[in-house]
């Protein structure tokens, strides 16, 4: 069969098309071959980046904890020289206490302990006259007592109570005096309700006597008063205690006779329903640093 020459032009050009394109194919099959191996390789190095960055990122949390752990160990080492700090200036605190408290304070008297004729208190204060019974008479009291005196009166008064003061401080030769003149009255039986100088509580300047407006400078009859029932319930919220109960070994009941030992031990005293005598002078003592609190 003879071809024709437009025959060979048209294969020759399916020819050259079919080497074009073959051409072409192996041209971008080399070019994808490239990019694979091009994306493979950043796939490597993206791979090997985020493996540095896990590592580096484990230690960083490592690290985190480790300083979490130091910040722990600080701050339980700044907590405890904190409290051994505080203990510390609590110790201190109480030395100081102490130191400038004065320990005839909280001493037994009535017939056990003596106060010579040169004891006074270091502070004495004048009592407001309004809350004297006799305002012509002044009277005194120990200057750190005198607070919480006039906190017990004046919360009376809001309770409708009326408290006066018939006695407060007395010097060694006014207690003198004082049992003399109840000596020559009534002789020895004088020794049921007053003290000898240098015995008497109220040479220490925290004990007072009281009274009512009613009742005046004669109270005996005290205890029978809805004054002295307010002060069995609330004294102790001020640091007072009854010094001579029913049935106490010194003196008669003396409802009227109150003697300022801290809030503390007058507290502990009134919860247990014990007077100031029947304690130990050991145990007692151990309230002397809290006596002004």
């Amino acid at each position: 069969m003879t071809l024709h020459p437009s025959h060979f032009i048209a294969l020759a050009t399916a020819c050259g098309v079919l080497i074009l394109a073959l051409g072409f194919g192996i041209y971008r099959y080399a070019a994808l071959d490239r990019d694979a191996d091009a994306y493979a390789a950043a796939n490597l190095e993206a791979h090997a980046a985020i493996k540095d960055l896990e590592e580096r990122l484990g230690e960083a949390q490592a690290e985190r904890l480790r300083l979490a752990d130091a910040l722990a160990a600080e701050r339980a080492k700044t907590g405890l020289f904190e409290r051994q700090i505080g203990e510390l200036s609590g110790a201190v605190g109480t030395l100081e206490k102490l130191a400038t408290t004065d320990p005839e304070l909280l001493a037994k008297y009535s017939k056990v302990y003596f106060l010579n004729e040169n004891y006074s208190p270091s502070e004495l204060a004048l009592i407001d006259k309004s809350h004297l019974i006799d305002v012509t008479r002044p009277l005194e009291i120990h200057a750190r007592v005198k607070p919480k005196l006039e906190a017990l009166i004046d919360d009376a008064a809001d309770d409708g109570i009326e408290l006066r003061i018939q006695s407060a401080y007395r010097s060694f030769g006014t207690q003198a005096a004082l049992k003399s003149g109840y000596a020559v009255a009534y002789g020895a039986g004088a020794n049921r309700f007053s003290a000898d100088q240098g015995y008497s509580e109220h040479q220490l300047g925290t004990t007072v006597d009281f009274t009512t407006p009613a009742l005046g400078s004669a109270f005996t009859g005290f205890g029978r008063t809805e004054a002295y029932a307010w002060l069995t319930k609330n004294a102790h919220r001020y640091g007072f205690t009854l010094s001579y109960p029913e049935g106490n070994n010194y003196y008669i009941h003396e409802p009227w006779h109150w003697r300022y030992v801290g809030r503390e031990l007058a507290t502990k005293l009134h919860d247990e329903g014990k007077a100031f005598y029947d304690l130990d002078q050991r145990e007692i003592n151990t309230y002397l640093a809290s006596l002004f609190d």
